[in-house]
């Protein structure tokens, strides 16, 4: 086999490469951190080297994970730092604008009735006061019905939520001198009583209400619950109104009456349960 020079030389280069890295292996071999290695143990060595390089893999693999999370928690924090920053601006807002409205709302609750020594609603105080005029008037009337004896005024006093309002009466009794319940009244008493309010009630009408004048009152029953004198005194102030142009029409049983108002409708029961009207003038 003839080897052309060119083919040799190029044998000859391998060949020292070869020498020069055996050669350098060599002296790796030797090196201090090498020494006292067993060449038997070689494939233990080689098998621990991967069983690191694994855990090394799984390392990185952990770390990167790990940096992924941290940079979500990162951007987590900003969010929630901008979303700390809006609700203390909501916040200030609110202060501020609790602030502004505090009178506003404690007008409110004032005209409401939830705050104040009394709590009495805007309402009610309104209510109270034409209450106390109509009471104020009634007893004109009741003074003549009663011979002087009772007295209606407006009550706030009691356990309840309506009796502390203000819209409730009470009956001063001038015959013994005591405040009573209008409970407590007889059935005439509570009639010509409750008369005397809507008497009251209508003079009220005429006098706020540009004038607008009540003329006409009906009354239905509660007549035959006054004794005569009673009697007496009320229809002297039926004949008062009616003398001063008002209708009063009176729906009764009461016998007594017959002659005491000329001006009537007679409504008497046949046999067979039909009726028949008489205009009586």
């Amino acid at each position: 086999m003839v080897v052309e020079s060119a083919e040799q030389a190029a044998l000859a280069a391998e060949v020292e490469s070869w020498a020069g890295a055996l050669a350098r292996l060599e002296a790796a071999v030797q090196a201090h951190d090498l020494a006292g290695l067993d060449p038997g143990r070689a494939e233990e060595i080689h098998a621990q080297a991967e069983t690191a390089e694994a855990a090394l893999t799984h390392a990185q693999e952990a770390e990167q994970e790990v940096r992924v999370a941290h940079e979500g928690e990162r951007a987590k924090a900003e969010r929630l730092r901008g979303r700390l920053a809006e609700l203390r601006n909501a916040e200030d807002c609110l202060d501020r604008l609790a602030e502004e409205t505090e009178p506003v709302i404690r007008l409110a609750a004032l005209a409401k009735g939830t705050e104040g020594h009394r709590r009495v609603s805007l309402t009610t105080y309104v209510l109270r006061h034409w209450f106390s005029q109509v009471v104020a008037a009634a007893n004109v009337r009741l003074a003549a019905m009663s011979s002087g004896r009772y007295e209606l005024k407006r009550t706030d006093e009691g356990g309840t939520r309506r009796e502390r309002a203000g819209l409730t009466l009470a009956v001063t009794d001038r015959h013994t001198g005591t405040d009573r319940s209008p409970a407590s009244l007889s059935g005439g008493e509570t009639f010509y009583t409750s008369l005397a309010l809507a008497l009251g009630l209508a003079d009220v009408v005429k006098a706020e209400a540009g004038g607008v004048d009540l003329d006409t009152l009906f009354i239905d029953e509660g007549f035959g619950s006054l004794d005569a004198a009673t009697l007496d005194e009320v229809m002297a102030v039926i004949d008062d109104l009616r003398d001063r142009g008002r209708v009063i029409g009176i729906v009764s049983h009461v016998a007594d009456l017959r002659e005491r108002v000329p001006e009537r409708l007679e409504v008497r029961r046949r046999p067979d349960g039909s009726s028949t009207v008489r205009v009586v003038a």
